[in-house]
């Protein structure tokens, strides 16, 4: 029995290193009782980082770390907006929440940790421009660097329109983004009146 337990520690050891985080229903999936969740949390050697969310100690950095958690709480979700200004490195901000957009009209997750600010968005807007890129492992669904300027653009009014004049110039003075990807990204987010003024000055 005893040989029993160490394997299954073990194994669940192995799939929160693949994983990046785990779920006590992720150790049921593998037919692991949750119950060796928290004798490893007893013993220092796993980390519970929200509720329902498990991680190696020290595995993720903080950004990082509020991102995987609420890819794994909320996986339809999208970063975006000012978090994902500040994952593709493109702004001076420093959010201490992070944003996440999600399709109109949806359910509002319930978190206490991480912090979130929601941005709603309608079926076509929130479908388009989605990547996804793994942040220790885990799977997150990130707006790419078009479709964050553009919706920075649309929802100026809550970030500010110079976050948004600032991303467009950092982008493009870094070529992290061509000019026809901006076109697209601004129809359809119906912002071309507003972004092409500055998007001819800089060119």
């Amino acid at each position: 029995m005893k040989h029993i337990k160490e394997a299954w520690q073990n194994r669940i050891i192995e799939l929160t290193k693949k994983n990046g985080i785990v779920r006590p229903r992720d150790i049921e999936h593998n037919g692991m009782p949750r119950e060796y969740l928290r004798r490893l949390i007893k013993k220092g050697i796993l980390e519970r980082v929200g509720r329902g969310l498990y991680v190696i100690p020290d595995s993720l950095g903080s950004e990082s770390r509020q991102m995987a958690e609420i890819a794994k709480r909320v996986p339809r979700g999208v970063v975006c907006l000012l978090s994902a200004l500040q994952f593709h490195n493109i702004t001076t901000q420093l959010p201490h929440e992070t944003w996440l957009a999600l399709e109109s009209p949806g359910w509002r997750p319930k978190l206490d940790y991480p912090p979130l600010r929601i941005v709603w968005m309608s079926k076509n807007a929130f479908a388009y421009g989605i990547e996804v890129h793994h942040i220790d492992r885990v799977p997150v669904r990130i707006f790419g660097i078009a479709k964050t300027i553009a919706d920075c653009f649309k929802f100026r009014g809550k970030i500010g329109i110079d976050v948004a004049i600032e991303a467009l110039r950092e982008a493009r003075r870094y070529k992290k983004v061509s000019m026809d990807s901006l076109w697209e990204a601004a129809k359809v987010c119906r912002v071309t009146r507003i972004i092409r003024p500055y998007m001819e000055a800089i060119v």
